[in-house]
């Protein structure tokens, strides 16, 4: 302990402390007496030496959590590496495919928070409906055009698959740096921009489907490959989606300038991918008019076409809940039986349409079948007699337990579809199948929310709404099962 000199009288300074001799080395220094200035308050040194020990206390428990956090990231670095690398993935190359994803998933999550709340949540109804109506307008129907364009475009870099996919993730960087801005200004490239996103999110599917077969492990079905991608993009949404609200916290662009972040690192992983992923011998085009038919002595399979026909019901079912849904609960109708807080309502339906999602992305992972195209037909068939069960009895357990089916029936039917075109389509002609049958899911579900907003905004009753699309998906239903196995039976 230092030494204090004080002009003392043995009542009011410390008096010189020596230092401690041999015998008492081991004792502590004797502490001063506790003393008060004359306005009461603590002496100079006494209060330095509370600082000191208050400081100490800090940095002490700061270090602690530092190497908690510090702790507890690396654990959770060491298992999502385990994670991607297990069943022989690490080998095959495909965690390289999985953290890629990670990354794609994330901005992507980053991207939706951020239109979500310009054009939705921040906006009186009324109002919402016409910019989310204008959106998809300006947006999906010049996508319309663009994605039968967006097979054979890709088609070129088949000896170049790395750098495509890079090229999808480097083009939604630049888009979101420039949405940044356009939110800000209220600027038309707003649209144009959004659409490339979209544009460049499909062709990133395209591509990243049509490299799983090069990287599948002996060990994996497609099936199960499909599920663990999808898991893994459904976790980085998880974690993004949080830090991407944060953002928009401060300002809009900001959550869009994390997802040009994401992005960035998310190029550089696809160049990093594999050099076997480039590989595309005798690979050539096909069109979705010759689907069920032969072109060069090539067939494309009935199952194939049936998976596409369900997962186009499936679709227009999500789009058609998403956006009439969003806008009925913003306002909650009294035949759902609800009191609380429309908020809560809305956030309890999305939940469970997010549950859905995700368990089936699990039962994908822990499945062994090999038959998705029985699983295609069924989801399609639970998907529209909960939709019917709901439109029946419109009450809000049912409306969640609708949102649980959506997910769960949507996240099993993509998975499976494209087990099917990666199992059933040949190489040659397995990169525009993709590209169309994106294009045709992509329809479908802006198909969903027109009729959607088109139902809302003229003012019909909910229940006679999901009366009306349950018709219709009825129909549908009828039409892909009857085809699927007439053509089976005049096959066989």
């Amino acid at each position: 302990m230092p030494d204090h000199d004080t002009a003392g009288d043995g009542s009011g300074g410390w008096e010189r402390l020596e230092p401690p001799s041999r015998s008492s080395a081991g004792d502590p220094p004797p502490e001063p007496p506790e003393e008060s200035t004359e306005d009461g308050t603590e002496p100079a040194g006494r209060r330095g030496s509370a600082a000191s020990r208050t400081a100490g206390a800090a940095r002490r428990l700061s270090t602690g959590t530092g190497r908690l956090v510090a702790r507890g990231g690396t654990g959770a670095f060491t298992g999502a590496r385990r994670f991607t690398h297990s069943g022989g993935a690490g080998e095959s190359g495909l965690s390289r495919l999985l953290e890629l994803h990670a990354f794609n998933t994330a901005g992507d999550a980053a991207i939706a928070v951020s239109l979500a709340g310009t054009l939705f949540f921040t906006v009186p109804t009324e109002q919402a409906a016409g910019q989310v109506a204008l959106f998809l307008v300006l947006t999906m129907l010049p996508f319309a055009v663009v994605a039968p364009l967006l097979g054979p475009f890709l088609d070129r870099f088949r000896r170049g698959r790395r750098w495509a996919i890079g090229s999808t993730l480097a083009i939604r960087a630049f888009c979101c740096w420039v949405l940044a801005s356009a939110v800000v200004d209220e600027s038309p490239a707003f649209y144009l921009a959004a659409l490339g996103c979209l544009v460049a999110s499909k062709a990133y599917g395209v591509t990243r489907a049509a490299t799983v077969p090069r990287l599948l492990p002996t060990e994996f079905t497609l099936v199960k490959a499909n599920s663990r991608i999808s898991l893994t993009g459904t976790g980085a949404a998880a974690i993004s989606a949080p830090i991407a609200v944060g953002a928009a916290t401060i300002g809009a662009p900001w959550s869009l300038r994390y997802a040009f972040l994401l992005f960035v690192i998310g190029t550089i992983l696809a160049v990093l991918l594999p050099p076997r992923v480039d590989s595309s011998a005798g690979e050539e085009s096909v069109d979705l008019a010759e689907l069920g038919g032969r072109r060069r002595g090539m067939a494309i399979t009935r199952h194939v076409v049936d998976a596409l026909r369900s997962n186009a019901g499936l679709r227009l079912i999500t789009g058609f809940l998403t956006i009439f849904m969003a806008f009925t609960l913003r306002d909650p109708p009294a035949s759902l039986g609800w009191g609380g807080n429309a908020t809560v309502l809305m956030a309890l339906v999305i939940g469970a349409a997010g549950a859905g999602n995700t368990l089936g992305i699990v039962i994908g992972n822990l499945t062994r079948s090999r038959s998705p195209h029985r699983v295609v037909l069924a989801v399609l068939v639970l998907d529209v007699a909960v939709l019917v069960v709901t439109a029946l009895f419109f009450v809000w357990p049912v409306a969640a337990l609708l949102g649980l089916s959506a997910g769960l029936c949507q996240s099993l039917g993509k998975l499976s579809l494209d087990a099917l075109i990666q199992r059933d389509v040949r190489e040659e002609v397995r990169t525009s199948m993709f590209a169309r049958s994106e294009t045709l899911l992509q329809l479908s579900w802006v198909i969903g929310g027109l009729i959607g907003i088109g139902l809302f905004t003229a003012s019909i009753d909910v229940a006679v709404a999901m009366i009306a699309v349950a018709v219709l998906l009825l129909a549908w239903l009828a039409y892909v099962v009857r085809d699927a196995y007439v053509t089976r039976d005049q096959q066989a």
